[in-house]
């Protein structure tokens, strides 16, 4: 149906990720496919007008038959944001989806390491070089997973930073973040997150000269200087649960946002508000209070200097005696 690739060109102005463009094309595909089947007309001759509350109330029965609610709830949101996109283009009517009874959304549950001490033991043992790689990198290595655990950040995230994503004088340093659904925000760098960072760039620059670490380099790269990749920092993150021995620790289903669910269960532990966790994260509302919580810079900092994985990078990267 070519109204779908014109509703999807049309979210690809909200800058959603390829992956969440990809799950609405294949929830509006998927149901329309399922539509077709009930009906004596192949697919590309059914039209929209076909689409009754009636027609959709019977799809979603069979599409939810397999799947889990969470899958359902996503699919249904899909097509009532297609259905308004339609409305508001005056192609049809009225939007029949509230007609369709969808499951509640369950709220995720987080999925941090386990294990008192898996972040520090993590750290720890990408700092060491234990011979068993063919071009060690420890600095990346550590740099990378410490963005993560001492920001919050998600693959999408880590992997949109550049060099010059990385601000402030020290004692103030920050980090500005491409946030999800093209909400920006800012994290604060605590001074051994800061160290750590500098190490890594002051290796890479080593390896590749001093041009590789413009501003607008991808911060994070792989071992031939290149971006890194979703695929290769998937593998990076994979390789160091491995060397570090905790692959036992890692949630299933969470391997690299175990990392984030870990900076944000540490920060709740350790006294950080809800607000403050919820600003640092990025995230648009809160669930339990259907409110977007502002909070101040400051509150911002302290929240990150709680976090006790900070302190673990203490002693990673030695200290500059000038």
């Amino acid at each position: 149906m070519a109204l779908i690739e014109e509703f999807l060109t049309a979210r690809a102005t909200r800058k959603p990720s390829p992956h969440t463009l990809a799950a609405y094309r294949r929830d509006l595909h998927t149901v329309a496919a399922l539509v077709a089947e009930a009906t004596p007309l192949p697919l590309d001759a059914l039209l929209i007008t076909d689409l009754s509350p009636r027609v959709m109330r019977a799809a979603f029965a069979r599409f939810a038959a397999p799947r889990a609610p969470a899958s359902v709830h996503r699919a249904w949101s899909t097509w009532n944001g297609f259905f308004t996109f339609l409305v508001a283009d005056g192609l049809v009517a009225g939007n029949p989806m509230p007609a369709v009874g969808r499951p509640r959304a369950l709220l995720p549950q987080p999925k941090p390491l386990r294990g008192a001490d898996t972040p520090e033991v993590l750290l720890a043992s990408a700092a060491r070089d234990d011979g068993r790689q063919r071009d060690p990198w420890p600095e990346r290595d550590v740099a990378v997973l410490a963005v993560a655990l001492c920001a919050g950040l998600r693959l999408s995230e880590l992997l949109a930073l550049r060099v010059g994503s990385l601000g402030g004088r020290p004692g103030e340093r920050r980090v500005e973040v491409a946030g999800k659904g093209g909400r920006p925000r800012v994290v604060p760098i605590e001074a051994d997150l800061d160290r750590v960072l500098m190490d890594y760039l002051a290796s890479r620059a080593r390896r590749f000269g001093s041009r590789s670490v413009r501003p607008d380099s991808a911060l994070l790269v792989d071992r031939r200087g290149e971006p890194l990749r979703r695929g290769g920092l998937q593998y990076l993150v994979e390789s160091c649960y491995r060397r570090a021995g905790i692959g036992d620790r890692v949630p299933r289903g969470a391997r690299l946002h175990a990392l984030r669910h870990t900076f944000a269960t540490r920060l709740a532990e350790d006294g950080a508000s809800a607000a403050e966790i919820m600003r640092l994260l990025g995230h648009a509302s809160l669930a339990s209070s259907q409110t977007y919580i502002e909070v101040t810079a400051g509150q911002q900092r302290d929240a990150v200097r709680a976090n006790r994985t900070n302190r673990a990078l203490a002693g990673l990267v030695p200290t500059d005696p000038g």
